[in-house]
């Protein structure tokens, strides 16, 4: 009967670690983001509050790092080309 307490509690830590782990690979949320890679920038509305910067082939960016940013992409014609976190 221990057994099955212990191997139960295991798979719950295990659980625990993958969603912990999927924040930290994806902390600014890009995966709800990806249906816009493709469109133009100017046609998809991005929420107001979303700590997020564009990203043209030739734009100076900085270079810290804040998880929680989403870093928006774009090809010269203003295509969103990428989605990442940073």
């Amino acid at each position: 009967m221990r057994w099955v307490g212990l191997v139960a509690m295991l798979a719950l830590v295990g659980c625990q670690d993958d969603e912990e782990q999927a924040a930290t690979d994806d902390p600014c949320n890009a995966a709800a983001y990806a249906t816009t890679i493709g469109s133009n920038i100017a046609a998809v509305l991005f929420p107001a509050e979303l700590n997020m910067r564009v990203i043209g082939p030739d734009t100076s960016v900085t270079m810290d790092f804040v998880p929680e940013r989403l870093n928006v992409r774009l090809d010269a014609d203003g295509t969103i080309t990428a989605l990442d976190c940073g």
